[in-house]
């Protein structure tokens, strides 16, 4: 190993929150110099990673995550432990991520010590920002942070994508179900492994309740994930600093009910190798468009499907089989 990479390698096994930051400044890069660097440094941290509750936050818009993260942070960092709060936004393409609004609506939580707050990479698919997530939470962890929180700005497939790398994911919802309990996604229900009704506070509450029973219902029509855990509808108010403790035990509750259970590490063996066969399939295909042959006849077929005057299938295998030539 290189004396820099075992240097920064030390700084961040120290919690020293510059070496971190450069840390993953290295494996944010593109650059294919750096990708060496960054395999050496993420290969070296690694016995020291895993030892975090990994939590994914989900939520439609104005449902306050931001809120509900900050107070959370906030009670944890009182118990004594280290939190560090990465967003997944695939859908920002011009902010960098969501720090525009990280670092000012999680005011109080960005000045703590024992909080570190990590916007996604700007720019980049899904994908990629998937991959720069689950790295930078093996750095957080060798790093001292005992709780990873995984926030999902963009809407849709980035559900599912934060669902795959975390341990507990947690649907935050409004008081008002009803239509929009009819509007969410059967298959983000079903990775959920609690729903939180946020803003159950004054006026709200009666309607928040509502909401709650509703859920619980929908709940029961679909099969659970494990025959351990049947996924709760809770109520809270971020906002009043309620319910927050109570949503902390659940995520307490389901992680000792799936250790004991020995589904816990199974979970996250089976992300280890989805993971792996991930990365396999992305610098495949990174090989593949690279290809001085395939460049030089993609375009061609590309526009040979368009126009019609090939099949996708065709078009292809015409791709692969330039590709097994050379």
């Amino acid at each position: 190993m290189s004396t820099n990479i075992a240097r920064l390698a030390d700084g961040v096994r120290s919690g020293n929150i510059r070496s971190l930051a450069k840390a993953i400044t290295l494996i944010e890069s593109r650059s294919p110099d750096h990708s060496a660097e960054a395999t050496e440094l993420l290969d070296s941290l690694l016995p020291e990673s895993g030892r975090s509750i990994r939590v994914g936050i989900s939520g439609v818009p104005g449902a306050g995550k931001s809120t509900f993260i900050e107070a959370l942070g906030m009670q944890l960092i009182e118990q004594g432990h280290r939190i560090a709060i990465l967003a997944v936004d695939p859908t920002s393409q011009l902010s960098g991520g969501s720090i525009l609004g990280d670092k000012t609506r999680m005011e109080l939580l960005s000045r703590e010590q024992n909080a570190f707050i990590r916007p996604s990479p700007s720019g980049d698919t899904l994908g990629g920002v998937a991959r720069k997530t689950r790295e930078t939470m093996l750095l957080c962890e060798a790093a001292g942070y005992d709780v990873i929180i995984v926030e999902t700005v963009g809407v849709g497939q980035s559900e599912i994508t934060v669902a795959s790398m975390v341990d507990f994911f947690l649907l935050l919802q409004l008081p008002n179900a009803g239509d929009e309990l009819q509007g969410i996604k059967k298959g983000v229900m079903e990775i959920a492994d609690a729903i939180l009704i946020n803003k159950a506070e004054g006026d709200n509450r009666p309607k928040a309740e509502l909401a709650r029973q509703q859920y619980e219902n929908a709940l029961h029509l679909i099969k659970p994930k494990s025959s351990h855990w049947q996924v709760p509808a809770l109520l809270c108010s971020a906002l009043h600093k309620q319910g927050i403790a109570e949503a902390w035990q659940t995520i307490l509750d389901f992680v000792a009910a799936m250790r004991q259970s020995d589904e816990f590490e199974r979970k996250r063996r089976l992300q280890a190798n989805d993971w792996m066969w991930t990365l396999v399939m992305d610098d495949l295909k990174e090989l593949f468009l690279r290809d001085k042959h395939v460049a030089g006849l993609l375009e061609q077929v590309q526009l040979g499907v368009q126009q019609g005057t090939t099949t996708p299938g065709a078009a292809a295998r015409r791709l692969i089989e330039v590709f097994k030539r050379h």
